[in-house]
């Protein structure tokens, strides 16, 4: 797996704002970035293919279309960001499963909120769900320009459970990056049976915190670290945190109040109502080519 940031284009205002979220992060990181436009043509629905619908398929001057989109896209971010290194390139095939696969030689994934043509209503049904849940690297996902471009913190939501450890890791690389405090928030809900007290049981979640966070610290004493140890719904707490953040980071699952992070209701609402871009980080899953 590469550094190289992955950006899924189609050319649409949304993937246009994708794009500059992942040019920032490549200007602070040194890494390269690829322009991945997802051809899809004629299905049993109609056209969901760029532009006008073709009258034979395949339509090869809708292809140098796409082509030629892509090319330009990628010519004026390198003109407008002459110390990154920008490449386009057209795939064919379902969007999700091209994108988990290309993820494989990833090392960021980023997807704007919803798209047309090719990714037409990408992040709106199951399709977003397949690419944050089965990606082999980190995917933001990038709600509006406003949001994308703000100053704040980094929010990172952790239980404990290992893919919110590596969620923590990435959280406070990125605030080194950006010069921005960390804010932590570990989400407790008390159990049926009632359990332990609500102060202790609060005190208990924070002092779970020490170990992983003393480690970070030692690694990046200069980002200013806060913690909130929430009780209550686990999405509430950290779409109400990202109010003022830059970015939101979240596992794809996790354990006891983050449990099924991505796979059920928590990751679903903060892509679809954080208030800044949301990363999601799971365990690197291999290839086939590395099976």
């Amino acid at each position: 797996m590469s550094d190289e940031i992955l950006v899924g284009y189609d050319g649409s205002a949304d993937a246009t704002v994708a794009l500059n979220w992942a040019l920032d992060e490549a200007e602070r990181t040194g890494r390269p970035v690829r322009l991945a436009y997802v051809f899809e043509w004629v299905t049993v629905a109609g056209w969901i293919g760029p532009g006008v619908a073709p009258g034979i398929w395949p339509d090869e001057t809708a292809r140098r279309q796409v082509e030629e989109l892509v090319r330009k896209a990628a010519a004026d971010a390198t003109a407008a960001r002459p110390g990154v290194t920008v490449h386009g390139e057209v795939f064919d095939g379902p969007p999700a499963l091209v994108l988990e696969e290309r993820s494989a030689e990833a090392g960021l994934l980023v997807l704007g909120s919803r798209g047309h043509g090719g990714f037409g209503g990408l992040l709106v049904g199951s399709t977003a769900v397949s690419v944050t849940a089965h990606a082999h690297c980190p995917v933001v996902v990038v709600r509006d320009a406003a949001a994308a471009g703000r100053a704040g913190r980094v929010v990172v939501g952790v239980d404990g459970s290992p893919t919110s450890l590596l969620a923590l890791g990435f959280a406070v690389e990125r605030a080194a990056q950006r010069h921005v405090p960390l804010h932590v928030v570990r989400a407790w809900e008390p159990t049926a049976d009632g359990g332990p007290a609500p102060d202790d049981a609060v005190a208990a979640e924070r002092a779970a915190l020490g170990e992983p966070l003393a480690e970070w610290r030692r690694t990046f004493p200069e980002v200013e670290v806060t913690v909130d140890v929430v009780t209550g719904r686990p999405a509430r707490a950290l779409i109400e945190a990202s109010r003022d953040a830059q970015l939101v980071v979240v596992g794809t699952r996790g354990r006891g109040g983050l449990r099924g992070m991505l796979l059920g209701s928590v990751g679903q609402q903060l892509i679809q109502h954080a208030y800044c871009p949301v990363a999601v980080i799971r365990e690197r899953r291999q290839s086939r080519s590395e099976k």
